[in-house]
């Protein structure tokens, strides 16, 4: 049976290709700036600031926003466990869909090269 079924079951939170670049990158690190994060995604402010949003309402990241030296804005966002365990477990969802996908289809090869 090809896994094909499971792609349209993936966690389409996760999944989303923004969400899954800015998820990707906090796995990285302890935590990132706003502009490095769009820098990095080459997302809009207004795109990233919607992602990360949805994300942070589900739990996926935290968000703070605070001043240095009491005048310059800065928003930092770190991956909680939950977020990391979400983004490893999506990964290991695909590459186990793409074996499986390459070890039929060279299940396949070989078939017809017989025929």
């Amino acid at each position: 049976m090809l896994p094909y079924k499971e792609l349209a079951q993936l966690d389409k939170l996760v999944h989303e290709p923004a969400r899954l670049s800015v998820l990707t990158a906090l796995s990285a690190c302890t935590l990132a700036e706003f502009l490095f994060l769009q820098d990095l995604t080459g997302l809009t402010k207004g795109n990233l600031s919607s992602h990360l949003a949805k994300l942070e309402k589900a739990g996926l990241v935290f968000i703070d926003k605070h001043f240095v030296r009491k005048k310059i804005p800065q928003t930092t966002i770190r991956i909680t466990s939950d977020g990391r365990a979400a983004v490893e477990r999506h990964w290991r969802q695909l590459e186990s869909i793409h074996r499986a996908i390459q070890q039929q289809g060279a299940h396949n090869d070989k078939r017809s090269s017989t025929v």
